[in-house]
């Protein structure tokens, strides 16, 4: 299906990827900390409500 290059291409360019990523979200960590304070609270708030749904759609079922 793929030949050996595309593959080689694949998951060198993958690893470039994920390695510029991890970079820029380290340089911009601290930006990060004064803007995003709160974003913890609003994450739990939002699995809270999507587990209520599922426990109402199994107790009703």
């Amino acid at each position: 299906m793929f030949s050996k290059g595309q593959i080689v291409f694949g998951i060198l360019f993958a690893i470039a990827f994920i390695l510029v990523l991890i970079r820029m979200y380290r340089k911009d960590l601290n930006l990060h900390k004064v803007h995003y304070k709160g974003v913890l609270w609003i994450l739990l708030a939002f699995l809270g409500f999507i587990g209520m749904i599922v426990a109402i759609k199994v107790i009703f079922k």
